[in-house]
């Protein structure tokens, strides 16, 4: 994501209290400034004014497997892009129209850049009223919310919340690493299936067993060496009295028939 420059924090004037009052004197300056340059600076001062916001905002979507330091810099271009927009003659506040632009920067980066596996929009979407909702509720109850609790505050089903709380792991895949069972007596990737071969041969043996058996006596043998016993072609013609180019003939004939039904 390309980095966006910022200017130098104006004087310790620009404090909590005051960052308001600051922010509509300069833009007051900015309607009078007569040239670009002039608007420019004057912007760069709305947005230094204005970072500790952007980092405010930023802190709410920490802890979901993304660096808090470029949770800044997305703030940030958000920050940027609400100077760049604010059209103060419309009589809003800035804050009213730059809190949703920053917060709207930072879910798109989640969307875009952040799921190691993606869910559907409709769980990514359910996930930021969770998230938001979560540690109100939490503070309020004294106690981590349960899904209904948290359904009913964000007006969600629950069965809607349960299956969005689940995917909470898109973003921060659990470690193969981690201790799990009793006292940790395993990794969590050592309880993990894989490929088994001899599954694999049984699911085989099922597809393929009834369509041998309706082969010919001759053909069955043929298959058998050949397949099971391992057989050269040679053994199995020296078998049966017939040539070489005979027996790859039959073989030939006999995985195209069996392929074709199996289709």
């Amino acid at each position: 994501m390309p980095t966006q420059t910022l200017p130098p924090r104006i004087p310790s004037a620009a404090t909590e209290s005051r960052r308001g009052e600051l922010t509509a004197e300069i833009y007051e300056r900015i309607e009078a400034a007569t040239n670009e340059q002039e608007k420019r600076e004057l912007q760069a001062s709305v947005t230094a004014v204005n970072m500790g916001v952007a980092q405010s905002i930023a802190r709410r979507y920490s802890g979901r497997g993304e660096r808090d330091d470029d949770l800044e810099q997305v703030a940030y271009v958000g920050l940027v892009k609400a100077v760049n927009g604010f059209d103060p003659g419309r009589g809003k506040n800035f804050l009213t129209y730059a809190v949703p632009t920053i917060a709207g920067e930072l879910k798109r980066h989640f969307r875009d850049y952040c799921w190691t596996v993606r869910p559907p929009r409709s769980i990514q979407e359910l996930q930021g009223r969770i998230s938001a909702c979560a540690e109100p509720l939490r503070q309020h109850l004294d106690r981590s919310p349960t899904p209904e609790e948290i359904a009913e505050e964000i007006g969600a089903r629950t069965d809607t919340v349960i299956e969005a709380l689940a995917a909470d792991g898109c973003f921060i895949p659990t470690s193969l690493d981690l201790r799990v069972g009793e006292a940790g007596s395993a990794a969590l990737g050592e309880l993990l299936g894989e490929y088994d071969e001899d599954q694999a041969r049984v699911e085989v043996h099922i597809l393929l067993a009834p369509l041998v058996r309706e082969l010919s006596a001759r053909d069955r043998d043929i298959i058998a060496l050949r397949f099971y016993h391992d057989w050269t072609q040679e053994q199995i013609a020296k078998r049966f009295g017939i040539t070489q180019m005979q027996v790859s003939r039959l073989l030939s004939r006999m995985m195209r028939e069996l392929r074709e039904r199996i289709a």
